[in-house]
């Protein structure tokens, strides 16, 4: 007959369990994210037990070709409710207004800005947004102009990873503006969006990505395609990621 196990035996193998349980939370949160493009402004970002999609759009304007990002995410987080950055296209919990949000675990913070560079008088106002998934701080300004303020550089920190548009126009970062933000944060991953890849769309005022790389000459750019893994740790080094 096996002997029966004993009391301190049971306890250990107890803790040995609770222990690898309580492993498993934080080892899904640290464990990165995939970030697959849409095109213009849209990410689909996945990891740490939630999916994110920023800007889903309507094939209008600068975005006027593309396929439009009819998918389902946890959260969808816009800029605005303009057509081209908020258009309700996909599928999941919609945030477009500032505030401060739990949503599946995921703790986001939504900060009220002006879209354009005359205090939102033209286009009214945007919403930055930042949040923390796989184990990285994210940073999503992909419809603004506008500088931002003091008490908005001291809320975003220094995130791992910075979505920012940078085709100009008038209500999205020119290179130069979406460079001097890039050095004010010092993210350690910088994606690029809202920006024209090939013949200008009618009714499109944005550019090519190519002024803002210039205005970030000798920062390390990749170009990993549609989709880009990020491990939940990053180097503090800064790298430019084109996903397209």
């Amino acid at each position: 007959m096996r002997p029966l196990p004993t009391f301190a035996a049971l306890t250990l193998s107890s803790l040995g369990l609770g222990a690898a349980l309580l492993a498993t939370g934080p080892a899904l949160a640290g464990s990165g994210v995939t970030i697959t493009s849409y095109g213009h402004s849209a990410l689909l970002i996945s990891g740490g037990g939630a999916s994110v999609l920023v800007n889903p759009f309507k094939a209008v304007a600068c975005a006027a070709g593309l396929a439009e990002p009819r998918v389902s995410a946890t959260v969808i987080l816009a800029s605005s409710r303009l057509l081209d950055e908020g258009a309700p296209v996909a599928k999941g919990k919609m945030l477009v207004d500032p505030g401060s949000f739990k949503v599946s675990g995921l703790s986001i913070e939504g900060i009220a800005g002006p879209h354009d560079r005359v205090g939102g008088r033209r286009f009214g106002q945007s919403t930055l947004w930042r949040w923390k998934q796989g184990g990285l701080d994210i940073a999503h300004l992909g419809g603004t102009a506008a500088r931002l303020s003091p008490a908005d550089k001291v809320i975003l920190g220094r995130p791992d990873v910075l979505i920012i548009g940078v085709g100009g126009g008038a209500k999205v970062y020119t290179g130069a503006e979406a460079a001097e933000v890039v050095r004010e944060l010092q993210p350690r991953r910088v994606i690029p969006v809202q920006f024209v890849s090939g013949k200008t769309p009618k009714d499109c005022d944005q550019t090519t990505l190519q002024p803002f790389l210039d205005a970030m000459a000798g920062t390390p750019v990749k170009r990993p395609g549609r989709t880009l893994s990020l491990p939940g740790k990053l180097g503090d080094g800064m790298v430019i990621e084109v996903v397209r």
